[in-house]
């Protein structure tokens, strides 16, 4: 696995007060139990067949592992939709139970910590579940192209990569050294997967295998595959392998569509460090679905358009001004598959500081002025339905609010750090020191309390776990200002900028009325520099 920073977990009382809402199922694919815990994946090893006719996959993973904890029994998954046909240990079969989703495989005797690494082939077929609106409902994407040749996808974040393949089913554990992914598809079609191409083999029974293979840590949900009638582009960019496999009847428009992508990694390697999988590559391949951040080997289904198939999520026109697939999916290799949350229910750290990252180009790109209007336009996306955080050890999601909440809250941050030299640096050093690395929300807040030398933990508290904005109230009392934040707790602290006569003053409210040495006749002569935070004011 990536070096897993073990949590405590994070409002885990509120979890378990809310912890009949959810069933057996839902824990055996969230939670962590010694039979997850005993052993560390090493690598994996796929190599199957996809039958475009049947809708069917067939085929082994082979899975390595080095045990951490004795023990006898180990849990794989696998959904129960799918068969079981054999496990293999030193070329004996493995006796094991399936329930729900889970496969606890068992052992003939005890796999003891100080044995070398140990490996089972897990064969299996069936027709994995097919997506309905890939990628928001998970599954398998099976349709043709223009040409009507088959076209085949698969996207599964927060279902689970158990829905196709058998597999350690945990955020919290990634292969140490990468996997690589065989995959048989019917002869005149490609299969792209993660990483560096190995090769082709024509099987003489209709089928040709595509040999793929990555050597970094993978998140499991972002192993993928993509049939088609491909055709490639390459290029080398700064000493990054740039490639792209699209529709052979879209080559031409590709070309010029995808140069966007060199100032991207110019922007995204300036602010975040060097691109986190420069050993497996960059790529882009062209899907039937909207797109999915699959490492190294980006889903990208945009049609070619600028901004949201063509329309912008910030209502500002600012987002029609670069491709929001292209940027927002890239922008996920350096936060959500380097580094990774180890629970769903902190999935905000990846799709937070995603979102963010769109800012971050416009602001690369366009300035920081463009940035911030961009920013504040996203505001209109946020519900304050729910919490973004979810419930952990359940496999469940806080609010997608996760986006452009969690992207707001990071640019209140940077606001609330005021000093732009500090920022920049901290998010540099957050992308570098925990690359490769699965974490969580307390080691994200304490990562930029220390490094910005600010105590940011309320403020991260109230944007993550409450649905009501920070409410700035002023009022004036014997001529001079007093300010307090509503619709938050006791411990919330958070300085706003305001300006009096063309004057820059920052303030220090808290959640009761606190005076300044600010003198004023009337709120109406202040001015809340509210862009520049998340909150609301009178």
């Amino acid at each position: 696995m990536k070096k897993l920073i073990y949590y405590t977990l994070f409002l885990l009382s509120f979890q378990l007060l809310s912890a009949q809402n959810f069933t057996r199922k839902d824990s055996l694919q969230g939670g962590l139990r010694a039979e997850r815990t005993s052993y560390d994946v090493l690598r994996y090893d796929l190599n199957i067949k996809i039958d475009p006719k049947s809708k069917s996959i067939v085929g082994f993973n082979e899975i390595t592992f080095k045990v951490v904890e004795n023990t006898s029994k180990i849990q794989v998954d696998l959904f129960e939709n799918m068969t079981i046909d054999s496990i293999i240990y030193n070329k004996s079969r493995l006796n094991y139970i399936r329930d729900f989703n889970a496969v606890f495989v068992n052992f003939p005797s005890v796999l003891s910590t100080d044995m070398s690494e140990q490996s089972i082939r897990f064969y299996y077929s069936g027709k994995p579940i097919i997506a309905r609106r890939a990628p928001w409902d998970g599954g398998f994407v099976f349709s043709k192209d223009s040409n009507g040749k088959d076209w085949i996808g698969v996207a599964v974040q927060g279902t689970g990569a158990s829905l196709w393949y058998p597999v350690k089913d945990s955020q919290t554990d990634e292969p140490d050294r990468g996997a690589s992914i065989k995959v048989a598809v019917p002869n005149g079609l490609m299969n792209v997967s993660n990483g560096r191409f190995l090769g082709s083999e024509d099987l003489k029974d209709g089928f040709t295998r595509w040999d793929w293979e990555v050597i970094n840590p993978i998140n499991t949900y972002n192993i993928t595959v993509n049939v088609g009638d491909y055709v490639h582009l390459h290029e080398n960019y700064k000493g990054l392998d740039l490639d792209y496999y699209v529709l052979r009847q879209n080559e031409a428009k590709a070309k010029t569509h995808f140069e966007e992508v060199k100032p991207m990694m110019d922007c995204f390697q300036s602010k975040f460090g060097e691109y986190p999988f420069k050993e497996d590559g960059y790529k882009l391949v062209e899907t039937s679905y909207l797109g999915m951040e699959h490492q190294s080997a980006v889903a990208y289904g945009n049609k070619y358009f600028k901004g949201y198939l063509g329309m912008d999520l910030s209502g500002t026109g600012i987002g029609l001004t670069f491709d929001y697939i292209t940027i927002h999916e890239s922008g996920h290799e350096w936060f959500g598959n380097s580094i990774t949350s180890n629970d769903i229910a902190d999935m905000w750290i990846h799709e937070g500081f995603t979102q963010y990252t769109e800012i971050v180009f416009v602001e690369c790109t366009l300035g920081y002025e463009k940035a911030m209007q961009y920013a504040n336009g996203l505001k209109s996306n946020v519900k304050n339905d729910k919490p973004i955080i979810g419930y952990f050890g359940v496999n469940c999601e806080g609010s997608g609010d996760m986006y452009p909440k969690g992207a707001l809250l990071l640019n209140t941050l940077r606001h609330v750090i005021n000093d732009d030299a500090k920022w920049w640096k901290l998010i540099l050093d957050y992308s570098n020191t925990f690359k490769h690395k699965i974490i969580d929300t307390k080691i994200v807040t304490g990562f930029f309390n220390k490094e910005s030398g600010m105590n940011l933990t309320p403020i991260f508290n109230h944007y993550l776990t409450k649905t009501a904005i920070p409410k700035l109230e002023l009022k004036t009392r014997k001529g001079k200002l007093e300010a307090k934040w509503s619709n938050v707790d006791k411990d919330f602290n958070m300085p706003i900028d305001i300006t009096l006569n063309e004057k820059t003053i920052r303030i220090y409210p808290k959640n009761d009325w606190t005076s300044t040495n600010i003198k004023v006749d009337n709120t109406k002569q202040i001015q809340v520099l509210s862009n520049n935070f998340y909150i609301l004011t009178e």
